[in-house]
């Protein structure tokens, strides 16, 4: 049992301080993707549209009382670039559902590689749903934010991360159902 528990810390270890950051520089794909949820998430799509380095963008998770135009202007996306190449997902409400939002969207249009932008001790939970749920072949770029969590919420997310890990193996998503 004492081996058992010392693994999982030593997991928890490897977790906290492997966060996810930023994607290699330069680094293009066909689209990007944001999980809502926390600051600097829309930023950094934006930015990421700016730079030229994705054609089109999906905020996944909004909340069904937004209103495009309010989001566009808060976030200080220019109005030309926020109607050409941003959708907006209303329909998650969880790291699960954002997976398949996102997945939707990337077989609609036919992305072959997708930036998965969110918080960067997020991104191990939120890149095994999105991951599960895609068309073979196609290729997540993780690009995590910085958050800033007390240890708790931490602990909180890596319990999250193993238990969305195993169901994966134990339930796996068949895609294309």
């Amino acid at each position: 049992m004492a081996l058992l528990f010392l693994v999982w810390i030593g997991g928890f270890a490897v977790f906290v301080l492997n966060q996810a950051g930023p994607a290699p520089e330069g680094t293009v794909t066909d689209a990007v993707a944001v999980l809502t949820g926390g600051p600097g998430r829309l930023a950094r799509g934006k930015d990421v549209l700016n730079a030229g380095l994705a054609k089109r963008m999906l905020v996944s998770g909004v909340d069904p009382s937004v209103r495009p135009n309010e989001l566009a202007e808060s976030a200080g996306f220019p109005s030309a670039m926020f109607t050409c190449c941003v959708d907006l997902g209303f329909e998650a409400d969880s790291t699960r559902s954002n997976g398949d939002e996102v997945a939707r969207w990337v077989e609609r249009h036919g992305f072959r590689s997708v930036r998965l932008v969110t918080a960067g001790y997020h991104m191990p939970r939120a890149q095994a749903e999105l991951e599960a749920r895609l068309p073979p072949g196609v290729v997540v770029v993780p690009d995590g934010v910085r958050a800033g969590l007390p240890l708790w919420s931490m602990l909180i997310e890596y319990g999250k991360f193993q238990a969305s890990w195993a169901m994966l193996r134990v339930r796996p998503v068949n895609w294309g159902q």
